[in-house]
């Protein structure tokens, strides 16, 4: 599933082409996706001119000059290509918007996970993001941050980062990432994760996250940026997906473990 560093390399590739351009045209090929795009959707977008391509969290937000918005989330296998108006049409295109320099927004998802969506100027907030956590590399994200909303928290830490209530865009290879970086043992009670580990976390989270969007994110089975690139973080892990290899820094093998119904690895050596 993309996650944040992937959605922002997704949006750098998207604004320069986009910023200042009018939506001509919209075609809608098929609506199903998670959150049906609406039947009055081109009328909202059609002669809307993009002026600024921002992200909270994993979505994607298109500021419309008329202070109207058009919300984007990626699902699980979902793509916003930057294409020539002639570009062949290929199976699961699923929504184009046309604009006035030739080009067009093409949104590309074969499992239909994602979503397209209007946000009227009216509606100030959106019930898809109004309740998300901090964003990881902003000011009103800290390790004092984590460990006040810890407080006898018996989840995993592990569970309890990944909330995106709790922080956004630390997902299972990031959370995983930055829990070994921080020496935190993934399955340790998050209530009793201390206030300077929970520093220790804060900063590798920011610094696993930078590190990512540099790169261009990581390369999975479906991910891939704007112009289609893939992206190389993956290259760096040490050790999401790595079970049964010896550690990179201890040589202690790599254990792998289920959190939450998700797969997730670590080492008895580094992490603690």
């Amino acid at each position: 599933m993309p996650e944040l560093p992937e959605v922002e390399t997704v949006r750098r590739g998207v604004e320069p082409h986009v910023l200042g351009r009018r939506i001509v045209a919209v075609t809608v090929r098929d609506a199903r996706l998670r959150w049906p795009v609406p039947a009055d959707f081109a009328a909202f977008a059609r002669g809307q001119r993009i002026d600024a391509v921002s992200r909270r969290g994993k979505y994607l937000i298109f500021a419309l000059n008329g202070g109207d918005r058009i919300i984007v989330h990626l699902g699980m296998t979902g793509r916003v290509l930057v294409l020539d108006s002639d570009h062949p049409v290929v199976k699961h295109d699923h929504l184009d918007l046309q604009l006035d320099n030739g080009r067009l927004l093409r949104y590309h998802d074969p499992r239909r996970f994602g979503a397209v969506l209007p946000w009227p100027k009216a509606e100030a907030g959106h019930v898809l993001i109004d309740a998300l956590g901090p964003e990881p590399l902003s000011d009103a994200f800290s390790g004092n941050h984590l460990y006040r909303c810890s407080r006898n928290k018996k989840a995993a830490v592990k569970t309890f980062v990944m909330d995106g209530q709790i922080v956004v865009g630390a997902g299972n290879i990031y959370a995983a990432e930055s829990l070994f970086r921080a020496g935190i043992r993934p399955t340790r009670a998050a209530g009793r994760v201390s206030r300077v580990e929970y520093a220790r976390l804060a900063d590798a989270i920011r610094a696993v996250l930078a590190e990512a969007i540099t790169q261009g994110g990581t390369t999975l089975r479906d991910f891939a940026g704007a112009d289609g690139a893939s992206g190389y973080f993956q290259q760096d892990l040490y050790v999401y997906g790595r079970e049964g290899q010896p550690c990179r820094v201890c040589g202690t093998e790599i254990k792998g473990i289920r959190l939450g119904n998700r797969a997730s690895c670590w080492c008895p050596g580094c992490q603690r």
